[in-house]
């Protein structure tokens, strides 16, 4: 059986979402924008990527059984 990850099911979601508004953001900044406020968007961006890619981490690694416990 495998574990869940820290994140919910909604939280996932919100998370997806936030990636993919500040990954289609950056490049429409950059291209609009004269400085590099835009880069803070691919900041977010990769810190909430990683956020996901922990949780899909947690949710591949199998569950362990204490001693004494009985295996579901």
């Amino acid at each position: 059986m495998r574990s869940d990850g820290f994140l919910s099911e909604r939280q996932r979601r919100f998370a997806w979402l936030g990636f993919l508004l500040m990954a289609s953001q950056a490049p429409l900044a950059a291209r609009l924008v004269d400085d590099a406020s835009w880069l803070f968007a691919v900041v977010v961006a990769v810190v909430v990527a990683s956020v996901i890619l922990a949780d899909d981490a947690a949710r591949r690694r199998p569950q362990t059984v204490e001693p004494g416990e009985p295996a579901e």
